[in-house]
C-alpha cells in the first residue's frame, strides 16, 4: 500500500504517542505495549524503505 512520506510520519508520530501512552497505562512489557511497539516498528520499517527507494 503507497502512502505519502507525509502521512507516512504523521502515522510514525500518533503511534508514537500511543505507545508512550499505553506504557505509561500498562507498563513496558504489557501485551497491549508492545502490540503498539510492532505496529510503530512496522511503520518506522516502511519509512526507511521509501526513503531508500525514493532517494
Amino acid at each position: 500500500m503507497y502512502m505519502s512520506k507525509k502521512i507516512l510520519k504523521n502515522r510514525i508520530f500518533c503511534r508514537r504517542m500511543l505507545m508512550y501512552w499505553k506504557a505509561r497505562q500498562h507498563g513496558l512489557t504489557h501485551p497491549k505495549t508492545v502490540e503498539c511497539s510492532q505496529m510503530l516498528d512496522d511503520l518506522l520499517n516502511r519509512y526507511q524503505k521509501y526513503d531508500q527507494h525514493f532517494s
